[in-house]
């Protein structure tokens, strides 16, 4: 027996306005500018995950966290959001010009102090990245082909019970298809799917929140 609810437009547009906080004029601004984008405006996240991501962080009681990925700073706004005072995000990312945004919002939601934007290629620089406390949560959301990298890259850093989410782990659906027809990125994210499934370090729930979150706790 398959026990799920389908999405329709309407019950996606109900379910996203009740969680709390609904009514958010700052997010909302941000979803605007990063629309008027045009087609990139497709890397930001939905919603739905703008509170599940406030709500995991909290939940976890996390202190120090770590984002791979942020564009215009929606997710990371949200993340900042769910850290406590004297909490700490760093977000690797290699766009000054769509980061530039996200500081804008980042100092508009009075978070920018809990924010550290570092620029580069996230392939050379997270080697070197030494955090000065074990990290407590991630959330990984840029190129497909390097999240293995990502994920092996910070799992070292990240204390035992921490989490570590992955976005557009469905790929639109693209990981049921011909493998010949796959590109790289879909089928580096479908190998990681099921290595996350299977990986004794930690424990992994695929979900289909968006385009799929695949959420990991450190054993």
């Amino acid at each position: 027996m398959r026990k799920y609810t389908p999405l329709t437009d309407d019950l996606y547009d109900y379910m996203v306005q009740q969680r709390s906080n609904a009514d958010d004029p700052l997010l909302d601004a941000l979803r605007e500018e990063t629309i008027k984008l045009g087609d990139i405006s497709g890397m930001a996240i939905s919603l739905e995950q703008a509170g599940f991501l406030t709500f995991l962080v909290g939940a976890t009681g996390a202190k120090t966290a770590v984002e791979v990925g942020t564009f215009t700073g929606s997710s990371s706004l949200c993340i900042a959001r769910g850290l406590p005072a004297g909490g700490k995000l760093i977000c690797f990312d290699q766009a000054d010009e769509w980061t530039s945004i996200a500081r804008r919002y980042w100092k508009a939601a009075d978070v920018d102090e809990k924010i550290e934007l570092r620029l580069g290629d996230a392939s050379k620089t997270l080697p070197a990245f030494k955090p000065a406390s074990p990290i407590d949560f991630v959330f990984i959301d840029a190129n497909k082909d390097g999240y293995d990298f990502y994920y092996e890259s910070l799992l070292p850093h990240v204390r035992t019970g921490g989490v570590i989410v992955f976005d557009n782990m469905f790929r639109h659906g693209e990981i049921l298809g011909p493998v010949e027809k796959q590109t790289i990125e879909t089928r580096t994210i479908d190998e990681l799917n099921r290595k996350l499934a299977k990986d004794p370090r930690v424990q992994s729930v695929l979900i289909p929140v968006a385009d799929g979150l695949n959420l990991c706790q450190k054993l």
